[in-house]
């Protein structure tokens, strides 16, 4: 299990105290959305109808569990993990007379923000049976638009997720006190119980008057008697298993080896304005044949590209957006990724004719937190993957740990095949030891080494053939124990084997405007294709779908296909989208092989379909790298 985390912001006597986070991709809805579904380890997630509220008018309340007077917002943090979640910014500001926490939307999806209910009421927790807060919406321009979002509890050992929906709907009753009965799902003493608060449908945004910022204030908690029940503000928020952003989002992009930081290269601008370093040695000799720079931003537009300001061939910006070859970003508009070739298309491939100097730039004002250069590699997802039930363990630097094989982890382990491992290192760094190989004790997939495994800090990957070079490729004499390894103290949290497949990466993406919707198992929504859509449906072309599903399966329904009703993508037959839970993709190649090779019958509505209840946010058609 992961180890909890204290995201410490205490905040007194301040006016306004910001607090920032990032996420993945999706959009935010202009119509009520449906559930939200999350990573978060769960048993079991319901939606109650928003109760009758204990008044619509705005209230100043003399007793409150939390009234922000005091500038104490250590118990809230943002809530990054949905793929919908926008970045916001947190503060205690003047509103309404008083105090109260000021949620503001910077980038126009969902704004998710957690308070720590478990820190805040101690062995009180377990008595509450309602909460009551006020919440208030503003706009920049001064105009009032209706919103709606959730309240969703995150409630005994298992963290089962129940959500209570809320709403503004009137200028009169804004402000408005909203008032949530959480008795039947009563939260546990000792076992990180949050809530997490939403806003889901600002119908600001379709009226041209921006994004809503969102105010908290005089939040309540009650016992089943109606018994206000005291806070501690002074509190830290302790994040529960769950809670953090998934991951990195690699959609769209290449998996590196051996990656070199560009040390130091952390930079801001306006946009189209440059700023950069000047290259060290080991970055120069990093960029070769097949290497990528990969760059970690936030911008305005989502864009971003690298300028050689001193290129012999001129001054040279490479991977502009909008160009036939721009750069590989992935959807959540937070990584890109511009390759040696597309360096070597503008400024020749001699590298030392690019100059000694390498700026980012994009469209709009932007921030640079990283900038590595390594190798292409696959970007693997896994199929049919079979679990290692059980292999959670951590070490120091150059330890080892692991555990005896099971018979279906060797059965799994067959030419073609992946070990996956997610996990957590000081270096980044992951690899394996088959301390039993007859031919040997053996590090598979060390760093440094001429093959070592692909690993981006969170998950890594360690091939079959990789295995076989050093063990044979006869698994009976691997020894019965796989155990993990790195040059820094790490932790493993899981590993799966399964059939290795790769996502293509691509960079040219049209995106299925308005494509977000959900629906439970076996039921499918989607929509019409727009002409822009199917004009990119052509040989080579790539669906990416940007997703949760409890199954963390996807997949495509063409329900108009003269051909006929086809499940494109389907889980479990012999040709399923590569899905690893976060985004799937499906080829024109998969689509023209069930629906024929002339788009023009394959009907106008694309839909999505999994086996449990799932949610889309967002799709996109793109050409593959490879393609001609």
């Amino acid at each position: 299990m992961r180890r909890n985390k204290l995201m410490a912001c205490l905040m007194a006597g301040t006016m306004a105290v910001a607090l920032t986070a990032c996420s993945g991709g999706g959009n935010q809805n202009e119509t009520t959305t449906a559930q939200q579904t999350t990573q978060a380890p769960t048993v079991e997630t319901t939606t109650q109808a928003p109760t009758e509220e204990q008044t619509t008018e705005p209230a100043i309340v003399v007793d409150a569990s939390v009234d922000f007077e005091d500038g104490a917002m250590g118990f809230v943090a943002p809530y990054s993990a949905p793929a919908n979640a926008s970045d916001i910014e947190l503060a205690v500001v003047d509103y309404n007379g008083g105090k109260a926490l000021q949620v503001k939307n910077l980038t126009g999806k969902v704004p998710f923000v957690g308070i720590d209910v478990s820190s805040l009421c101690g062995a009180d927790v377990a008595n509450i049976a309602s909460i009551v807060m006020t919440l208030g919406v503003e706009y920049e321009d001064g105009t009032f638009s209706a919103c709606s979002g959730k309240l969703t509890t995150w409630t005994g050992e298992d963290l089962t997720q129940t959500a209570y929906e809320w709403s503004v709907y009137l200028e009169n009753k804004n402000p408005k006190t909203a008032s949530f009965d959480v008795s039947g799902t009563p939260f546990t003493a000792g076992a990180n119980n949050i809530v997490v608060l939403s806003l889901e449908t600002d119908n600001g945004v379709s009226g041209g008057h921006g994004n809503a910022t969102l105010y908290v204030d005089n939040i309540c908690f009650y016992d089943a008697a109606g018994k206000l029940i005291s806070a501690d503000k002074t509190v830290a928020f302790a994040e529960p298993e769950g809670y953090s952003d998934s991951g990195k989002d690699y959609s769209n992009l290449y998996a590196l080896k051996n990656p070199v930081n560009f040390e130091g290269f952390a930079t801001s601008a306006g946009g189209w304005a440059q700023a950069g370093f000047t290259m060290p040695q080991e970055i120069l000799d990093a960029l070769v044949p097949g290497s990528v720079v990969e760059i970690e931003y936030k911008s305005e537009t989502g864009n971003m590209w690298i300028v050689m300001n001193e290129a012999q061939a001129g001054w040279m910006r490479v991977g502009q957006a909008g160009t036939d070859d721009p750069a590989y970003i992935n959807n959540s508009h937070n990584i890109a990724q511009v390759t040696y070739e597309q360096l070597a298309a503008l400024c020749t491939d001699d590298v030392s004719t690019w100059g000694t100097t390498m700026q980012c730039e994009s469209d709009g004002a932007w921030e640079v937190f990283s900038v590595k250069v390594g190798q292409q590699a696959p970007n693997y997802a896994l199929v049919n993957a079979v679990n290692f039930e059980g292999f959670t363990t951590s070490a120091g630097a150059w330890a080892q740990a692991g555990f005896t094989m099971p018979q279906e982890i060797i059965d799994a382990l067959v030419p073609g095949s992946v070990v996956e491992i997610t996990y957590s290192s000081e270096t980044g760094n992951m690899w394996i030891v088959m301390n039993e190989a007859q031919a040997g004790w053996m590090r598979v997939g060390q760093a440094g080494t001429d093959d070592p495994a692909i690993c981006n800090g969170e998950k890594c990957y360690i091939t079959y053939e990789q295995l076989a070079a050093l063990c044979t490729d006869d698994v009976s004499t691997w020894g019965t124990t796989m155990q993990c390894e790195s040059d820094g103290a790490w932790e493993v949290y899981g590993v799966r084997v399964g059939q290795a497949a790769e996502f293509a990466p691509v960079n040219k993406l049209v995106k299925f405007e308005g494509f977000e919707t959900s629906a439970g198992g076996w039921a499918q929504a989607g929509f019409t294709m727009t002409q822009e859509i199917l004009d990119a449906l052509v040989p080579g072309a790539v669906v990416t779908i940007q997703y949760a599903s409890e199954s963390g399966e996807i997949w495509i329904v063409m329900n108009e296909a003269q051909a006929g009703w086809m499940r494109v993508g389907q889980a479990g037959t012999d040709d399923p989208a590569l899905c690893n839970g976060s985004y799937a993709q499906i080829t024109y190649e998969q689509l023209a092989a069930l629906c024929t090779d002339d788009v023009s019958t394959w009907g106008t509505t694309m839909q999505c379909e999994a086996s449990t209840p799932w949610e889309v946010y967002g799709v996109w058609v793109s050409t593959p790298a490879t393609a001609e």
